[in-house]
């Protein structure tokens, strides 16, 4: 195979950081690569290709270790893992975390989005921008929503360089309980010992050492954390994003302030695993049922029915099958997920060990955004205790039956929430959407039978299990069954992640959030839902609730907006926004999202007549967005601005 690579040398740093990935190359592979200047080949053959999946991986190695990525190190990586250098560099330059030009080892990634920009986002950028010149070291980058829009304004601060030693938060006091056979050498994935697979390719779970925090951020304390994040203050508590942590009547959210999330001990002792051991003595046939009788449906936006897609994968005669967790919320006003498993990450792990039991998949992947270093350590920590104490492995519960969790970092990319574009991320390729059919159940994930359920939507399996499916389906309505989760930010009194029973109104839920006077609007369901006026309070907060109303739920955005906040700038953020984030891969979205945000530049400060002519030619584009896009990137793209035009009269 030609792979026509170049002449550029890795450093010996980039090769260290690849390499305490991939393990060392072979002797000859290496003599090979340093002495000869014209070599067009690469060796290992299909095993080489085979790990076309640690793409990925192995650049965020060296974006972490370097802090960007030279032509000499893609090289390197491109000959480890035999893939095209010109494939490669189209992975690389698809993220918005990655450089491929050189920058200052410190990166300053400060919301530009929704809620921080109610919250004054631009003038702190601004600011910082002014007090950190050249001479600083720091690279100041405007970025999409960051996920902390509870505490908007937000920045996060990603400082490359050599990784510091792992912490022990959990190491275990006693010895195994008795159906925790510890599986420290089974020989399953990952199960040889923490964080190392077969070979010597490191198949763990790293972790971003040098980040910091600044939620709610000011100029001082981002320049401070920019230039020293050792000295940036600590995260508060998940709980703090919960404004009804503690009480009685939660059921997501129940552990939450009252569990440490890095004990599974107190995770244990506060019910964690029942649902686990009443799913092995259901079988996998009686846990889809129970799913599919308790009416669950998908928490992401979709709302397709978990339980018919969990017995399309498990009737699928083509193995292995997988399960995908889908913990990229990227959606602009979106932080549940990052809450669930900052807070409860035990939870997560259990409810996907179900969900793979039922379905007939030994291997799942949390696809987990690259923002969130928090849920990164939390969740890789549990995954590993789980993996010591028995409950991943070759043996889970003494059960006979195999599971292991690897997680995957994404890199900045809004796309990679829809779910055949994650496919293609974890798989090493460009995060573009897949034509369907086929579909996922058929052939998703390595071209095999693939479930793919968010956060959310899993860690609802777990009161379906332990309270039984009747008991479930009581709880909201006969259509939209079980709790939901909800993200309030913008201008409230009290922003955060709020549970409460599908069927509650949109006013119900922002008086426990303390809307405040001069309610302008509410988006829901963030970039990619609509507008509400507010007189449309008593919409009810389901799925054919906010249907009927000409709205969408979507994943549980609830954005409120004042009189103070200019609307039309606010829509012209959510345009430039798409038009970011669009992966081009079709026309009507590659064209259609540069022409609405040009469309909208233009009127940003017009009314009536003046306005009249753009407004057309944004319908006509919205609906070709709409019709002929290939993803819901493209297809949603026009809803919010739809929606403030024709409900809120925007530019009247």
């Amino acid at each position: 195979m030609d792979l026509c690579f170049g002449d550029g040398k890795p450093t010996d740093e980039e090769r260290a950081a690849v390499d305490a990935l991939l393990g060392p190359p072979e002797s000859s592979w290496e003599g090979a690569d340093r002495s000869d200047a014209d070599l067009r080949w690469a060796r290992g053959g299909r095993e080489a290709r085979d790990r076309r999946d640690r793409l990925l991986p192995a650049l965020h190695a060296l974006n972490d270790r370097v802090g960007w990525i030279s032509e000499g190190a893609l090289d390197y990586v491109c000959r480890r893992l035999t893939v095209p250098p010109a494939e490669a560099y189209g992975v690389a330059t698809f993220y918005a975390m990655f450089s491929v030009r050189p920058r200052p080892a410190t990166v300053l990634h400060v919301c530009t989005d929704l809620a921080c920009t109610a919250a004054g986002a631009a003038g702190l950028c601004a600011d910082v921008e002014t007090r950190l010149g050249p001479e600083s070291g720091v690279k100041v980058e405007r970025s999409p929503c960051l996920g902390l829009c509870e505490r908007a304004p937000a920045a996060l601060v990603i400082r490359a360089g050599a990784p510091a030693p792992p912490a022990q938060e959990d190491a275990p006091a006693r010895p195994p309980l008795e159906d925790e056979a510890v599986q420290a050498d089974s020989g399953g994935p990952g199960a040889a010992a923490p964080g190392v697979g077969k070979g010597k390719e490191r198949r763990g779970h790293d972790t971003l050492h040098a980040t910091a925090v600044c939620a709610p951020a000011t100029a001082e304390s981002t320049v401070r954390a920019a230039t020293a994040p050792e000295s940036a203050p600590a995260e508060p508590a998940p709980a703090a994003a919960v404004p009804q942590a503690g009480a009685p009547h939660l059921t997501l959210l129940q552990r939450i302030g009252t569990v440490d999330p890095a004990s599974l001990d107190d995770y244990r002792a506060h019910g964690g695993y029942t649902a686990l051991r009443r799913a092995f003595a259901l079988g996998p046939a009686g846990v889809i049922r129970e799913v599919t009788d308790a009416g669950l449906v998908g928490r992401g936006g979709a709302a397709f029915p978990t339980g018919r897609k969990w017995q399309a994968t498990a009737a699928q005669p083509d193995h292995p099958h997988y399960l995908v967790c889908n913990a990229d919320e990227s959606e602009p006003g979106t932080f549940k997920d990052r809450v669930l498993m900052e807070g409860d990450p035990y939870a997560l792990v259990e409810a996907m060990t179900i969900a793979a039991y039922a379905t007939g998949a030994h291997q799942g992947y949390v696809y987990l955004r690259g923002e969130y270093p928090r849920a990164l350590a939390r969740l890789s920590h549990a995954v590993e205790q789980a993996r010591t104490r028995g409950l991943l492995g070759d043996d889970v519960l003494g059960q006979g039956y195999a599971f292991d969790i690897e997680i995957r970092r994404g890199a900045g990319a809004y796309i990679c929430g829809e779910e055949t574009a994650l496919f293609n991320s974890i798989e090493g390729h460009r995060g573009e959407p897949r034509s369907k059919p086929p579909f996922p159940v058929e052939k998703g994930l390595f071209g095999k039978p693939t479930v793919e359920n968010n956060v959310e939507t899993l860690v609802n399996v777990l009161p379906v299990l332990t309270r039984g499916a009747a008991a479930y389906a009581a709880i909201g309505t006969p259509a939209s069954t079980g709790p939901k989760l909800f993200c309030v930010s913008g201008t409230v009194t009290r922003p955060g992640v709020y549970e409460l029973p599908f069927g509650a109104t949109l006013g119900e839920l922002l008086t426990l959030a303390g809307v405040r006077d001069n309610l302008r609007a509410v988006l829901l369901g963030g970039a990619a839902g609509g507008f509400v006026r507010p007189d449309e309070l008593d919409i009810p907060l389901t799925f054919e609730g906010t249907r009927e109303a000409g709205t969408t739920l979507g994943s549980g955005v609830v954005m409120a907006f004042d009189d103070t906040v200019p609307l039309p700038r606010l829509l012209l953020r959510i345009a430039e926004f798409f038009r970011d984030e669009s992966c081009g891969q079709c026309v009507p979205c590659r064209v259609g999202t540069v022409r609405q945000e040009e469309a909208l530049h233009r009127i940003v400060d017009r009314t009536g007549a003046a306005a009249a002519p753009d407004i057309a030619l944004l319908r006509e584009v919205g609906r070709a967005m709409r019709d002929a896009s290939i993803c819901g990137l493209g297809q949603t793209a026009w809803n919010a601005v739809e929606s403030a035009i024709d409900r809120l009269g925007a530019y009247e």
